[in-house]
């Protein structure tokens, strides 16, 4: 009797977990038929939304022929002196992030930001994105504005490319003013870029989703509502595209290969930079080591994000004006 009873315990048991089972299993279904579906309406959204931001885009500044493709350049002001902007790795849409420091500038010198390619509204490319060929694009996009004669003005990773460009092409550079530029030796540029998940999140459209769930980092930054809906469509289009991803690749090797220079000693630089940067050990000393050889060198420290430009354009132009005056 105590037997037969055990028995039924144990089927009654059996059944019990069988049916726990099933009820997991098909709990599992679900969700993952309810992710595939939200995968799914995040891609279809993804696509449709490219559509419609692509009629919605307004085109700015003018294209000039690059290695067969188009390069955007915007050129404001009528200066006898051009000042030449270069956008920091990332920001997709260089001349309306720029906006600022152009109103700031034009009054006073001719301001031509140039969008290299895979930024802004040029085109993209399969050309490597190293150094050297950044350079040589960028140079030949002012070759075919006949502009000869000019100061270098870049924000962060600009400060590696206009090191070499100030190198290869001496006596077209009259100066270089840096906002928060990047240092060939400053620390963790080594890190291993995960390339493949960026790809696919750009592919998926989860990095629209997750680029509507941060927030919009203009909101509380002088830009206008236009001005700010372009950013952020033109962000969209931009941002993770196989340009930028390449060059993202090549960040590590550009810095390694720009350890061995130096501005030329009678170059005049300017470099504005974080008071407080936290992520990079010795910012200030590092910019201070770039200039101490300069006939005409000085760093100034400005409180603010890293991105400067957004909120102490007046600030930069007013010193760089006062700087450029002393040098003369």
């Amino acid at each position: 009797m105590r037997v037969q009873l055990r028995e039924v315990m144990k089927m009654r048991e059996g059944t019990r977990m069988k049916k726990a089972l099933n009820i997991i299993l098909k709990s599992i279904g679900v969700i993952a038929i309810l992710i595939v579906l939200f995968l799914a309406i995040v891609f279809i959204v993804n696509i449709v939304c490219n559509k419609s931001e692509q009629g919605k885009i307004e085109p700015y500044g003018q294209s000039v022929t690059v290695d067969g493709k188009k390069m955007n350049v915007l050129i404001q002001g009528k200066g006898e002196e051009t000042v030449v902007l270069l956008p920091g790795f990332g920001t997709s849409a260089p001349a309306l992030d720029f906006k600022p420091l152009v109103e700031e500038l034009s009054p006073f010198y001719k301001v031509v930001v140039v969008e290299p390619f895979g930024y802004g509204l040029s085109d993209g490319t399969d050309k490597e994105r190293n150094t050297a060929n950044i350079v040589s694009e960028i140079h030949e996009a002012l070759q075919q504005l006949h502009i000869d004669r000019y100061t270098l003005m870049g924000h962060s990773i600009a400060g590696i490319y206009g090191l070499d460009y100030a190198n290869k092409y001496p006596n077209e550079v009259s100066a270089f003013a840096g906002i928060d530029s990047s240092v060939p030796t400053q620390g963790g540029m080594d890190v291993k870029f995960p390339i493949k998940t960026f790809k696919l999140l750009k592919d998926s459209g989860l990095l629209r989703m997750i680029t509507k769930i941060s927030g919009d980092p203009y909101a509380s930054l002088p830009y206008d509502d236009k001005t700010k809906a372009q950013i952020r469509m033109i962000t969209n289009k931009n941002m993770n595209n196989s340009t930028t991803l390449n060059e993202m690749k090549n960040i590590y090797p550009n810095f390694v290969a720009a350890r061995n220079l130096t501005f030329p000693k009678n170059l005049p630089v300017i470099f504005f930079i974080q008071a407080n940067n936290t992520g990079v050990k010795r910012w200030i000393p590092l910019h201070e080591e770039q200039v101490k050889d300069s006939v005409h060198g000085k760093v100034i420290t400005l409180d603010g994000e890293h991105y400067l430009h957004h909120t102490k354009s007046k600030e930069i132009v007013e010193n760089f004006r006062e700087f450029m005056k002393e040098i003369k």
